[in-house]
């Protein structure tokens, strides 16, 4: 292991070594400003210069860095970068990046661009302060060179901070940019990789990536869609969205100041069945008192759970999920939360208006089984406090009976004995609604069962569907579908 920035350990048995166990940051440090061939510039606003002072404390700096600098001053940012609505935004991280990249090319390249692997690391952070103790957050990107020559690549990311101090967030933004510049400079042919050791000597108590974006020539065929899915995976944050058209957004800019109506599936594939479930609760939630004239986003949530056989993911089988519903025009949320009041949690982190979810009869009668919420002090009863302590309702699609064939809805389904008065409240009080001007003749469709019949090559199953996820499933082959 090195003890100190003045003792030298072979760069390949340090490459081996990091292969099988995670990595002290200033092993990285120190590795980087071993290495000749790397070379570049560090632009830091907010929480100091934590990350070019890595590489400083390490010793051989001079081998890495060929600039730092901070321009904390607005007037002095926007005479360099141009003006920005806000400081703290992507928009401002990439003017950052665009600038200090082609300033190094612009005196640099011809003296040592033959031998030399560029990068430019760049971050605009809102870290804790003396005179606020709202949201720290940040971001954070580098634009490097893969080879010497070769046209840039860039990674982008969105950190929270969590930290209760504005120190402890200053070094843990160090971090994890030394851990964003080593896995750009030294994985960037294993983009995953690069996700799982942004955390390295850190942890989710303090550190959240709700957003990764992968540009540029080294990652041709990356869909950040799938990116986003790892982050959730890792561990790095508890969800992440994308939007219609597929591009990875921040939560929180999705999010923010909007009522929100969600819904839950696992839309392998999606049916009309699903399709009716959002269109009757949309027009129902848009005449909500607090709801109407105000901006709503839907959302289409897939957990963990959702996604996962047998306990692991497809990935391939993910972005077929999310192709389907981003051509339906569907923003999509990839979530880790088990129960519901931890997502209605989340989403009130981002807004105080009106959420909406929605789910069917079977999900109604299993949030009413108390062997969810062992977990929780006060079982069932806290679950409930906290999903529905702010603006919050559950619509309520119908189903039919198995047996009977007559329709179960929110206003007749049945549970527990001891649970009665509790769901007769919550439907006097209109937490609970049942759905309005639906489409019976959709009750029939399972997403299980036109798995089933496109297995059999029963081709019913296209009733079952939209005409679009028709054609998706028979040109992409997906679900199983075969000629």
């Amino acid at each position: 292991m090195i003890t100190s920035g003045d003792e030298i350990m072979d760069i390949g048995i340090m490459e081996n070594q990091l292969e099988i166990e995670k990595v002290d940051t200033r092993e990285k440090a120190l590795r980087i400003n071993l290495d000749p061939s790397k070379y570049g510039v560090f632009a830091e606003i907010g929480a100091g210069q934590e990350v070019a002072r890595n590489f400083f404390r390490v010793g051989g700096a001079a081998g890495t860095v060929a600039k730092t600098m901070s321009a904390y001053d607005m007037t002095v940012s926007d005479s360099i970068y141009g003006p920005a609505k806000r400081y703290v935004s992507i928009e401002r991280l990439e003017n950052m990046i665009e600038h200090e990249y082609g300033l190094m090319l612009e005196r640099l390249k011809n003296s040592r661009g033959a031998d030399t692997q560029f990068f430019c690391f760049a971050d605009t952070v809102k870290a804790r302060s003396y005179m606020a103790n709202d949201n720290s957050h940040g971001w954070m990107g580098i634009r490097f060179q893969s080879k010497p020559g070769n046209e840039p690549s860039t990674i982008i990311l969105h950190v929270i901070m969590w930290d209760n101090t504005n120190l402890q967030q200053q070094e843990a933004l160090g971090v994890m940019g030394v851990n964003l510049i080593y896995g750009a400079l030294y994985h960037s042919d294993r983009p995953s990789k690069v996700i799982r050791g942004l955390l390295d000597n850190l942890s989710t108590k303090r550190v959240e990536v709700d957003l990764i974006q992968f540009s540029g020539p080294d990652f041709p065929d990356i869909d950040n869609r799938l990116m986003a899915l790892q982050l959730v995976e890792n561990g790095l944050t508890n969800a992440a969205t994308f939007s219609s058209s597929g591009l990875v957004v921040q939560p929180a800019e999705l999010l923010y100041k909007k009522a929100i109506l969600i819904e839950r599936g696992s839309f392998r594939p999606m049916t009309k069945a699903t399709m009716d479930m959002i269109r009757s609760a949309k027009s129902q939630f848009i005449q909500e008192p607090s709801v109407e004239g105000e901006p709503v986003e839907v959302l289409m949530e897939m957990t963990l759970n959702n996604l996962s056989n047998s306990g692991s993911i497809d990935h391939a089988d993910f972005l077929h999920r999310a192709d389907m519903l981003n051509a339906l025009g569907h923003n999509v949320m990839i979530s880790n939360f088990g129960t519901y009041h931890r997502l209605a949690a989340y989403l009130f982190q981002h807004t105080k208006k009106m959420i909406g979810i929605v789910m069917g009869v079977p999900s109604l009668r299993e949030i009413f089984e108390p062997k969810y919420y062992t977990d929780l002090d006060g079982g069932i009863l806290e679950s409930f406090g906290r999903l529905f302590k702010n603006d919050l309702k559950l619509y309520i699609y119908p189903q039919l009976g198995t047996i009977s064939g007559s329709l179960i809805t929110a206003g007749n389904l049945r549970v527990a004995p001891n649970l009665r008065h509790l769901y007769s409240y919550l439907v006097e009080n209109q937490y609970i609604q049942g759905l309005r001007d639906i489409d019976e003749s959709c009750l029939p469709h399972f997403s299980r069962d036109v798995l089933q019949k496109i297995a059999e090559k029963d081709e019913s199953w296209e009733l079952m569907v939209p005409e679009l996820v028709v054609k998706m499933i028979k040109d992409k082959k997906t679900f199983g579908y075969s000629d």
